[in-house]
């Protein structure tokens, strides 16, 4: 993943395609790839969390207030756009690991 930035702000950039960016209120994260009608879901249950400003009403996108969200929740749809704009090796690669036990998966010290 690599750090830029995005209309001003800061963003993150992975496989050379828009992650996410922080938005101007520095509360909230644009999150892409969520189908309208997920995304109408995810306002009406938890409207304290996802909203969208008129700018994003025409994009499969939601904005998250980080100040309403937990950690889990963050790295869940970050990582599943991840996962969406990773090429398919890559993805298959990090299952793998996904998949061996936490042991295998630690960094020596």
């Amino acid at each position: 993943m690599d750090e830029s930035s995005h209309y001003g702000q800061p963003s993150i950039k992975a496989f050379g395609k828009f992650l996410t960016r922080l938005k101007e209120d520095g509360d909230s994260i644009v999150v892409s790839g969520i189908p309208f009608d997920e995304r109408d879901m995810l306002i009406e249950a938890q409207p304290d969390v996802f909203y969208i400003t008129d700018h994003y009403r025409n994009f499969p996108s939601v904005l998250m207030r980080l100040s309403s969200s937990d950690a889990a929740s963050v790295e869940a749809m970050l990582r599943r756009r991840w996962r969406e704009l990773a090429p398919k090796k890559i993805r298959a690669q990090f299952d793998a690991q996904a998949g061996a036990a936490p042991e295998a998966r630690r960094k020596p010290t």
